[in-house]
């Protein structure tokens, strides 16, 4: 299959549908005084709901998101879903952003402008990319993975950007399940990536450390990390052991969903107890009803299934195969390939990994430290972002 132009259009029928769910939902009570504590708070959700009965149009943000270059294509028969967005300069360089859970494409719609248009937002238009935004395997517009372990992720990515669109070298930037595949790709495909540009340094950092190897800030940081796993990690948990119980309350209905992607949203954000000082309702509700419309919550977890089932001494499988499991496996093999990390404050765990637990396993060029925003970054503060990308990605060139 060769590279074909894709429309988005949901059948009036899914949207019927919706409507209905929305409007026999039956509510649990909560604790009084509970705010977000022990879940997504209820008065907000109710709030959100009505909003999304009466005012939420999905047909206009349905053409917004239509007015970017969606294509779809095979490879080595799985279906691919992509944005493609040719930059405006004299020498665009090619760019690969990767989202990860639980958000989606989407994730970048603020970035794709600003990055391929440098001149319309007051940049030298020599600074222009090629940005190639995915959806990934079992996420959005892409296919379901069904197959034990998943495909091989890293394969299909490198295949879209050589094979379907002519690219030999490349650069990649990733966050959450991106960063892991960032890291991989730089890896396995050396050859084809120039750089590598991060919001998060993963969890894999901190994996099979030596205590008596790390230094006190290393140490520090790895018990916030296991603090914030103790007190916010049960979603992995649940993902990586028993996605499929999950994913019936969570295909069934639409509020349920919401709770569960919102709650997310909420405790990894610079929000402030107050979700929509990082984003509008609109986009919360476009981001979950990528979800909701693709039915692809339940194959979107089960990257966490895979990832904690996955043969961890198999690091590099067989190519074609599909051992890697989606999931970040390189943690002791360090890349040359040049890499930059922007970080923010209130990303998970919500505190700054030192430096030197990075320098590890990558080969840091270019470390920034900004004043606000967490994990949804390209979402939250896209300027802060691109800035400092372009700081990075500019030494590339």
């Amino acid at each position: 299959m060769t590279v074909q132009p894709f429309t988005i259009h949901i059948a009036q029928q899914v949207l019927d549908d919706l409507q209905v769910r929305l409007a026999r939902t039956r509510w649990p009570d909560q604790v009084d005084g509970s705010g977000w504590d022990s879940g997504t708070n209820l008065e907000y959700l109710q709030e959100l709901v009505h909003y999304w009965q009466q005012t939420y149009d999905w047909r206009e943000q349905e053409a917004q998101l239509n007015q970017l270059p969606h294509f779809r294509t095979e490879i080595d028969g799985f279906g691919l879903h992509f944005i493609h967005v040719r930059g405006k300069g004299p020498n665009p360089m090619p760019l690969l952003l990767l989202h990860g859970w639980p958000d989606s494409f989407y994730r970048f719609y603020k970035l794709i402008p600003m990055l391929t248009d440098p001149a319309r937002f007051g940049y030298d238009p020599a600074l222009s990319f090629d940005v190639i935004v995915p959806s990934l395997p079992g996420f959005g517009f892409s296919d379901k993975p069904l197959q034990r372990g998943g495909v091989n992720t890293i394969d299909l990515l490198f295949k879209l950007m050589t094979e379907k669109l002519g690219y030999s070298r490349f650069a990649v930037h990733g966050g959450d399940v991106g960063c892991a595949l960032a890291k991989d790709m730089a890896v396995q495909h050396p050859q084809a990536v120039n750089g590598i540009h991060l919001t998060d340094i993963g969890y894999d950092a901190t994996f099979g450390l030596e205590p008596s190897t790390l230094s006190p800030a290393e140490q520090a940081y790895v018990t916030t990390v296991e603090q914030w796993s103790a007190a916010e990690g049960a979603y992995f948990m649940i993902q990586g052991t028993k996605p499929q119980s999950l994913a019936y309350g969570l295909t069934d209905s639409p509020v349920g969903l919401a709770a569960w992607i919102l709650q997310h949203f909420h405790a990894w954000s610079d929000c402030d107890d107050s979700v929509e000082r990082s984003f509008s309702k609109n986009e919360l509700l476009t981001n979950i009803m990528i979800y909701w419309v693709t039915e692809t919550l339940n194959s979107s977890i089960r990257w966490y299934y895979d990832g904690m089932n996955a043969d961890w001494e198999a690091a590099y499988p067989a190519e074609g195969s599909a051992a890697d499991a989606q999931w970040d496996i390189s943690a002791e093999v360090k890349s040359n390939i040049p890499v930059g990390v922007t970080l923010f404050p209130k990303d998970i765990p919500g505190t700054f990994p030192p430096r030197e637990i990075a320098e590890r396993t990558l080969n840091v060029q270019h470390w920034s430290e900004m004043p606000r925003g967490g994990h949804f970054a390209a979402l939250e503060e896209p300027e802060l972002l691109v800035d400092d990308m372009r700081a990075f990605l500019s030494t590339l060139r």
